[in-house]
């Protein structure tokens, strides 16, 4: 059977098992945990069925680092808490819930992700013809991408765990030099991947996976929405006009 067929078959499986526990937990917000999970579950699945390479064992690694520490992050987040406004919102606004939450969350969300893992879908499906400079230069890119989601979201969770900081907005640590090092991070982190992806064969034409990630962090369901919450505040103003929305940059 196809290569591709059966990880998509995979993916459809595990996306749906995740919209039975919407319907379960009555939360939309158990897609977000179910993200970093779903590339984990692509990564390995892709490595059982192409046979072991070094290269695809190394990058599998990076991903499940990856997925497991944004899983966690997530789960630690949204423990005892509301659903995240945005679905709540959602729940509010949208007619049919469950339908087009199944198609619009869930069904889609694997679309994305699947186009997402292509360099790591070519890297799994190579031969392994020895390293190439290609492969460390996308480590650096990963390394540079994880630390800046990693510690990003630390120092936010530490200001949101301070009492005094409530109502205030996030300015300091990296977060002084980009409004969303966290979004920066994972994206950069994707770059990397492809980086490394292109020490096979066909490598080249996986960019549509970094590409995709970046288009829906920049425009789609990321910054803008997440901006959209703060629209109108001064003091949020008044850190756009000073702080670069994406790529690190000096403090205006």
């Amino acid at each position: 059977m196809n290569y591709y067929f059966l990880l998509l078959s995979i993916l459809f499986g595990y996306m749906v098992s995740w919209f039975v526990v919407l319907i379960l937990k009555k939360r939309n917000d158990v897609a977000d945990f179910a993200w970093g999970l779903g590339f984990i579950l692509l990564s390995w699945s892709a490595f059982i069925l192409s046979g072991f390479s070094f290269r695809a064992l190394f990058v599998n690694i990076l991903i499940t680092i990856w997925g497991a520490r944004l899983a966690l992050h997530i789960y630690k987040r949204n423990s005892n808490k509301p659903e995240d406004f945005r679905y709540q919102q959602w729940r509010k606004e949208w007619k049919y819930f469950y339908i087009r939450s199944f198609f619009q969350i869930y069904l889609l969300q694997g679309l994305f992700l699947f186009l997402i893992s292509t360099p790591v879908f070519a890297i799994n499906a190579s031969a392994f013809n020895g390293f190439k400079i290609t492969d460390f230069v996308g480590l650096i890119v990963w390394l540079i991408g994880f630390y800046f989601e990693n510690v990003g979201d630390s120092q936010l969770k530490k200001f949101i765990s301070d009492p005094k900081n409530k109502g205030k907005i996030m300015d300091q640590g990296l977060w002084s030099y980009t409004r969303h090092p966290n979004y920066f991070g994972e994206v950069t982190q994707w770059w990397g991947i492809y980086i490394i992806a292109l020490s096979t064969p066909s490598g080249f034409y996986t960019i549509i996976g970094p590409l995709t990630i970046t288009i829906l962090i920049l425009f789609v369901s990321g910054i803008p929405l997440l901006e959209k919450k703060y629209v109108g505040r001064p003091d949020y103003e008044t850190y756009k006009k000073r702080t670069s929305v994406f790529f690190p940059l000096p403090p205006r």
